[in-house]
């Protein structure tokens, strides 16, 4: 009521509760974060997300009711030598995060490494966020944060594979988020009087999800950037400015420089 009062939109933490997940639908709450944990739902669960209209951001890269699906994506990619990411994350954070997986090796906080693609749940969830689509109820595209540059089309692969379009998939990432957040007036979709925020791909994702990681240029606030590197191309030509973690102090013992 207060949220209301105050024309925000509260966006709230899933948290692994059933019944704590629904109750957050029924009290309005705007978007409700991680995957609700059963599967699989029915009618009752679709239909009162549709009637409340809260967006459900599954968050699947950290799965709830299986193990994550970042760990799946981990052990089916080349994640380690993947070139623009290692041009633009430091070394010893991308180790942390490729070389191993499970508790204590760095990368997940979880004590899951790898599992037989059998184990894993996410494309059970990511049907019921399909059938709710199908049902006219609204979901976004969320990534926690777990590996900056291709955890958000992970997440977006990974929502997919549950048997939804790719425009609708494409449509989650895009437009509906921006109307999840109260920002679909200005951005989420090519319209005259939005911002200049555009991606444009080599390849077409609509014939293939995979083919949203296929980024050519970027476009923010009007300005043009290659996305290999990040240079300015339009209106200026302006190279990015180095890392300053390529050139961080070393590490050394008794404070030594």
């Amino acid at each position: 009521m207060a949220a209301r009062e105050l024309e925000l939109m509260p966006t709230t933490e899933g948290s692994l509760q059933f019944a704590l997940d629904l109750t957050h639908v029924m009290d309005g709450y705007t978007g409700v974060e991680h995957n609700i944990p059963i599967v699989p739902m029915f009618e009752d669960v679709i239909g009162l997300l549709r009637t409340g209209q809260t967006t459900s951001t599954p968050t699947l890269l950290v799965s709830y009711g299986g193990p994550w699906a970042e760990n799946y994506w981990y052990t089916h990619e080349e994640v380690h030598d993947d070139a623009k990411l290692r041009r633009f994350t430091p070394e010893s954070e991308l180790d942390s995060k490729t070389r191993r997986r499970g508790q204590g090796a760095g990368g997940s906080p979880g004590p899951g490494g790898w599992f037989r693609d059998d184990e894993y749940a996410f494309r059970k969830h990511a049907g019921f966020i399909r059938d709710l689509l199908d049902a006219g109820g609204r979901a976004g595209v969320g990534s926690h944060g777990q590996l900056q540059g291709l955890g958000y089309h992970w997440e977006l692969w990974t929502v997919q594979s549950g048997g939804m379009t790719t425009h609708q998939a494409l449509r989650m990432a895009t437009q509906m988020g921006a109307e999840a957040i109260g920002l679909g007036t200005q951005v989420g979709s090519l319209e005259p009087g939005k911002l200049a925020d555009i991606l444009v791909l080599d390849q077409n994702p609509l014939e293939s999800i995979r083919s949203s990681n296929s980024v050519r240029y970027v476009m923010k606030n009007g300005r043009v950037y290659e996305a290999e590197t990040l240079n300015e191309i339009w209106p200026r030509q302006r190279p990015l400015p180095e890392m300053p973690w390529r050139h961080a102090e070393p590490r050394t013992a008794a404070g030594v420089r």
